[in-house]
């Protein structure tokens, strides 16, 4: 994985360019991430992307982590101990990881890549993380966002 190319500050350049689904999907193909696949289904399924932007980690939908954890497979701790220890210290250190990238469904926001930043990120103290967020159609973009807009001015979401 291209730390320059896959930055958060390489992500709000390709949103600048409007280049952000793009940009998900060479992300997701990068050596390191090695997810062409969901990659190339993000790039067909989802047209409308924000971000990067901070997302309060408690409230991803995560596809795996350790138990006691709200997802929806369980992962051994060992195996997340093996896998995020050394990124959370480098995060202790100020390192930024890549963006994480989620999936608004009607359920809310769903992690579809970053997992183990996820919970690196935690392990580090974090409460917030940096994602870009994808959505299936620009109503559902269009609510999400003004509700971040609220929240962010103090009020409650329309």
């Amino acid at each position: 994985m291209d730390p320059e190319r896959h930055s958060v500050t390489a992500a709000r350049r390709a949103a600048q360019q409007g280049s952000l689904q793009q940009w998900v999907a060479e992300f997701l193909a990068s050596p390191g991430s090695d997810n062409a696949e969901l990659g190339e289904q993000l790039r067909t399924e989802i047209r409308h992307w924000c971000g990067p932007l901070q997302v309060p980690l408690d409230q991803l939908k995560r596809l795996a982590g350790p138990p006691g954890d709200p997802v929806l497979v369980e992962v051994d701790e060992d195996y997340w101990d093996d896998r995020v220890a050394d990124l959370a210290d480098k995060i202790d250190d100020g390192l930024e990881p890549p963006p994480l990238i989620v999936r608004l469904t009607a359920d809310g926001m769903h992690l579809e890549d970053g997992n183990h930043r996820v919970e690196s990120l935690r392990r580090a103290g974090a409460t917030h993380g940096w994602a870009v967020v994808g959505a299936d159609t620009e109503d559902q973009m269009d609510r999400f966002v003004k509700s971040r807009q609220a929240q962010e001015a103090g009020r409650e979401p329309e």
